[in-house]
């Protein structure tokens, strides 16, 4: 039976504003030189490269019974990701994000709208017996969620789904507690960025940080962004260098590895070095136009891409 993925996060619109040649002051006004409304949200990201690469996925989130609900659900369909299990609030509007877009970073201004507001209780728990796989992302914008995540992954495992946790940055600053530390005794791969990984296990050192949290989750892989991915693997440290590419907006690299790297080490069972290696390549080609999803790649564009190099 082929594998299949359930994405489970939040789902927004993404407004992209480019071309700055500042960041804004309070008092001040700047032009930009482009605007585009795309599909935003971390998760559905990395559901739309999964699929790309060939995998068939699914995807469980909430949207507003409006104008940018049906935007993003066509989207999602027109990208070959399943929505059947995408909910309708006719209370709470769709999830808007501003991403402000420069070619090294970017700066974001959400309105969550209906992301915080999906619970375990919304989930259809016998749906899992349908995937190997379930894969939650932005863990600190899903905040009626969280309290539910250890039994969903309980039950997931119970059916033998593997399991992946993708935290994304927390608005508050406080970095989850020992919840979210208990809960990571339930995942199978954890990925979070340095400063993610960082400020969750509490610590300066990235290094440090990857031994704390592989303690907990059963592998951890850390996104370094230009410095490539760091994972552990019997004790030792393995790093996998970034690729060199002509960024013109970073917006969803991180999903695109994410992606990369299930697709690759979950899915297709390829060692740790070379899903790393996999992995850093999506996440470099995802970068090469504007918006989180217009240059993912296909399997085959990223199959060419690591034979060049």
């Amino acid at each position: 039976m082929e594998k299949k993925i359930l994405v489970i996060g939040e789902l927004n619109v993404d407004l992209i504003v480019s071309g700055l040649a500042a960041f804004p002051s309070l008092g001040r006004e700047i032009m930009a030189g482009g605007l585009s409304r795309v599909l935003g949200s971390s998760s559905a990201m990395c559901a739309v490269d999964l699929a790309r690469l060939g995998a068939k996925v699914d995807f469980l989130g909430k949207v507003g019974v409006d104008e940018y609900g049906e935007f993003v659900t066509d989207q999602l369909r027109t990208l070959h990701v399943g929505t059947d299990h995408v909910i309708r609030d006719s209370v709470v509007r769709t999830g808007v994000t501003i991403s402000l877009s420069y070619p090294e970073d970017r700066a974001l201004i959400t309105y969550p709208g209906c992301i915080p507001h999906l619970r375990l209780e919304d989930i259809n728990l016998p749906i899992l017996r349908n995937y190997h796989h379930v894969h939650v992302g932005s863990y600190f914008l899903q905040k009626r969620l969280q309290a539910g995540l250890p039994a969903l992954f309980a039950q997931a495992r119970r059916q033998n789904l593997t399991v992946s946790l993708d935290t994304g940055c927390d608005p508050d600053g406080k970095w989850g507690d020992s919840d979210l530390l208990t809960l990571l005794d339930l995942v199978d791969v954890f990925l979070p960025d340095e400063e993610e990984a960082r400020a969750i296990a509490r610590v300066d050192s990235t290094e440090t940080a990857l031994r704390q949290l592989a303690e907990r989750a059963r592998l951890v892989v850390i996104k370094r962004g230009a410095s490539g991915a760091m994972s552990l693997r019997d004790g030792q440290i393995i790093c996998s260098p970034a690729f060199q590419v002509d960024a013109v907006d970073t917006t969803g690299a991180g999903d695109s590895f994410d992606a990369g790297f299930l697709y690759a080490h979950m899915i297709r069972g390829m060692p740790l070095d070379e899903a790393l290696r996999f992995a850093n390549a999506c996440g470099a080609l995802s970068t090469t136009g504007l918006g989180g999803t217009a240059t993912q790649p296909t399997l085959e564009q990223v199959t060419i891409f690591l034979q060049k190099r």
